[in-house]
């Protein structure tokens, strides 16, 4: 865990001050990740939760994070794409374009350094500014072995998916019906136990949550139906398959290519949205597609080739965690020296549960039980501690040899040993054949369940 520094620059440029911000960003991200980097180039040993050591490595498979945030890290330009070779005017386009993989942009750091000094903040921007590039000449991921930001920058579902339908696509449906149409309209569903309801309509609220963004794409479609176009509503519902169908938790290649069909469907309507008059800006109707968001989508599928399903990539773990470690500590404190007071808040919580997990874990281990059967019987609550320490106590378990017991008994070694034997072994598998097995069914149901005539025969045998 650490604290990254915020500070302020005195330089008069605005632009300058934000090339020193994104700097100090990689450069801090370089010292604190610096023991990650070394155990991915020569590995590191670390234990499992049993307690033995394995050997690992750590590569740079993902890091969480929303657009901006993206471009930052990718030492890419905000116009230009994060992951791939398109620019601002091409994020429209109905494909993906080729990954920016980290060689070429260092090769792109590399040439415009050449061209400009990058201590030379201004000429530094001018050179940085032809190669799509933020400015940073020294990304934190540079010396990171295998490390990729059209890989490891994976799509993330809150900002990419439900933050991208709340600005951009509702507002393409309040636009097109008007404010008050589809509030009206919402005031009207009738919503089911336990789901969001909208009395006052959706034009008016302040400081949505992640929550909020899912509950109105769940009635979205319903309530603009017969009020636009047919393609408008065709590539909203596209837009919206898309992003369910990305959110599942395993795919194979009939899933994905039912996500990618989803993509396609909203690019070969997304013309009836600008003919509808749903994109505006400040100045009156848009007819591009520039939106960043859009053209992450098309590299959904791939990111999900190489990293596995994005809904594990979620920030909304994250964005949680402002409430409990941030939010919540502030509120116990007496409102001055917030920073000391939550490291101390974070320090003190944490020390109490690691005392209470030693002391339990030390209780399971040697199975204390002083309670009565009759103390015993009347409980009917579950204890909560008791079962989350079940998630770290692993009993010890010890590792037999069943090669040298079934050399010991084929040689006689055991001449008290029951006989039959229970244990064989051949030069390559032993067996070890259960005394009371832990699932008792009769000698004709197992012979009928795993299609063994003869299993009888061989036991009588035996």
């Amino acid at each position: 865990l650490a604290l990254l520094p915020v500070v302020s620059f005195i330089h008069g440029k605005t632009r300058v001050r934000s090339l020193l911000s994104d700097r100090l960003i990689h450069e801090s991200l370089d010292f604190v990740l610096k023991p990650l980097k070394v155990a991915a180039a020569v590995g590191v040993m670390m234990s499992d939760p049993v307690g033995n050591l394995h050997y690992c490595f750590t590569p740079l498979i993902a890091y969480i994070a929303d657009t901006p945030e993206q471009s930052l890290l990718a030492c890419i330009s905000p116009k230009a794409s994060p992951v791939s070779t398109a620019v601002y005017k091409e994020f429209g386009d109905p494909f993906p374009h080729p990954p920016r993989t980290a060689g070429r942009t260092l090769d792109d750091i590399e040439r415009a350094c050449i061209e400009a000094d990058p201590n030379d903040f201004e000429e530094f921007l001018k050179a940085a500014k032809r190669y799509s590039l933020s400015g940073v000449h020294k990304p934190f991921w540079r010396d990171w072995p295998l490390s990729d930001p059209s890989k490891f920058l994976t799509p993330e579902v809150l900002h990419h998916f439900h933050r991208l339908f709340w600005d951009h696509d509702l507002q393409w449906c309040s636009i097109v019906l008007g404010p008050a149409e589809i509030d009206y309209r919402f005031s009207l569903i009738q919503t089911p136990v336990g789901y969001r309801s909208f009395g006052e309509g959706v034009s008016k609220l302040k400081q949505v949550t992640g929550r909020d963004h899912r509950a109105v794409q769940r009635y979205i479609v319903g309530v603009i139906a017969g009020a636009v176009p047919p393609k408008f509503l065709l590539s909203i519902n596209a837009l919206l398959s898309f992003h369910y169908l990305a959110q599942m938790p395993r795919f194979d290649h009939d899933a994905l290519a039912r996500v990618e069909t989803a993509l396609k469907t909203f690019h070969d309507n997304k013309a009836a949205i600008i003919s509808s008059g749903g994109r505006q800006g400040s100045n009156g109707p848009l007819q591009h597609w520039e939106i960043p968001k859009l053209e992450l989508l098309q590299h959904v599928v791939s990111s999900i080739h190489n990293s596995g399903a994005v809904m594990q990539w979620t920030a909304d773990v994250t964005e949680h965690a402002h409430v409990t470690e941030i939010k919540q500590p502030a509120r116990a404190g007496n409102n001055q020296d917030y920073y000391a007071q939550i490291a101390r808040h974070l320090d003190c919580s944490e020390k109490c549960f690691r005392f209470d997990l030693a002391t339990r874990l030390a209780s399971a281990e040697q199975g204390e039980s002083g309670e009565d059967d009759k103390d015993q019987e009347d409980e009917h609550e579950p204890d909560f501690e008791a079962l989350h320490v079940t998630h770290y106590y692993t009993p010890s378990r010890t590792s037999v040899n069943y090669f040298e017991s079934a050399e010991a008994l084929a040689s006689g070694a055991v001449p008290n040993a029951v006989l039959p034997h229970r244990i064989f072994a051949s030069s390559t598998t032993a067996f070890r054949l259960a005394f009371k097995p832990s699932l008792r069914v009769t000698i004709d149901e197992a012979a009928e369940t795993f299609g063994l005539s003869d299993l009888r025969l061989a036991i009588t045998d035996y």
